[in-house]
């Protein structure tokens, strides 16, 4: 078994979940020599260079960055080889090429935030809780040419809640993936990695998670009630699903993100999916195949986001 001390790790990540798997090996006293992140991109009306999460807890705690542009470029391979790595973990960072990835004497694993084979691509949380399941969790797995589709090392689970939305789901895999690498790291170190084949796991269809547009984020409310609130609270807080409705008191159609809803199930449904229904003063819902969703919690372009209260009465003014 060798020492935590003596394993030389490379971290490579971006945002906010890649900071809470860095954190606890950090803090654990694991030895990261060197952390990969995207390089710093120009943001807000100064165009002034934003550091990724990744990089600033980085610098916080004292490590060596790395920020290439291409991850094939020589001089990136070269500091590479003089880190000297024995393992690579990469979590919510990029494609790597063969040449980095296949570098280590240990390896590189990943973690992805779906039970693999599940769920592989750019968005597993999203489209987990858009497409109503009742189940999830993070994987480690070993990566291979084939995205998401190396030999899984380990795996935990949890139920998603009818009541919470993606941004509550992410932030509880964040913290599970944490302890996940960490296991991960530990059982190499001990030299018992359980390496179990993903086709070994196939169960039905699989299901795809590709990257997420502004497009696939319009509301279809002639979908299934308990379907129009599985995408709303699967895109919510970001990137927002959205709708155009036409609003009391206007004559157009105005773009509407939706952040909160809840459903209202109706059996007799008379009136056509997108017609909306409203007191003017304290609801607002529109008609699905089967039922209203009753929006919650809105923001108009150029709002900020507000309870469906607060916009009727300001429709008013």
């Amino acid at each position: 078994m060798r020492k935590k001390e003596e394993l030389r790790i490379l971290f490579m990540g971006t945002p906010e979940f890649a900071v809470e798997c860095l954190r606890p090996l950090v803090e654990g006293g694991y030895n990261i020599v060197g952390v990969v992140t995207m390089p710093d991109k120009p943001a807000g009306r100064g165009h002034k260079l934003q550091f990724s999460a990744v990089k600033e807890y980085a610098l916080s705690v004292g490590l060596p960055v790395l920020q290439p542009e291409r991850l094939k470029d020589e001089t990136f391979l070269q500091q590479l080889r003089e880190l000297r790595i024995d393992l690579q973990i990469v979590v919510a960072f990029r494609m790597l090429p063969e040449v980095v990835w296949n570098m280590p004497p240990l390896g590189t694993f990943n973690l992805h935030a779906s039970l693999l084979p599940q769920y592989r691509g750019a968005a597993p949380i999203n489209w987990a809780m858009i497409n109503g399941e009742k189940e999830t969790g993070v994987t480690t797995f070993f990566l291979k040419h084939e995205i998401d589709t190396g030999d899984v090392i380990f795996q935990e689970r949890t139920p998603i809640s009818p009541d919470e939305n993606v941004g509550q789901l992410h932030d509880r895999l964040m913290l599970m993936g944490g302890k996940l690498v960490r296991q991960t790291v530990d059982a190499i170190l001990e030299n018992n990695v359980p390496q179990l084949p993903q086709e070994q796991l196939e169960e039905g269809e699989l299901k795809p998670a590709p990257k997420i547009f502004k497009d696939t984020c319009r509301i279809a409310f002639d979908e299934t009630l308990e379907h129009t609130h599985n995408f709303i609270r699967g895109l919510s807080p970001y990137p927002g699903a959205w709708c155009e409705l036409t609003l009391p008191g206007m004559d157009s159609a105005t773009i509407v993100k939706v952040y909160a809803a809840h459903p209202e199930q109706k059996t007799d449904m008379t009136i056509a999916p997108g017609s909306i229904e409203t007191d003017g003063k304290t609801y607002m819902k529109v008609a699905t195949k089967d039922g209203y969703i009753h929006l919650d919690e809105v923001q108009l372009a150029g709002k900020k986001r507000m309870a469906v209260r607060d916009m009727l009465n300001g429709l008013k003014k």
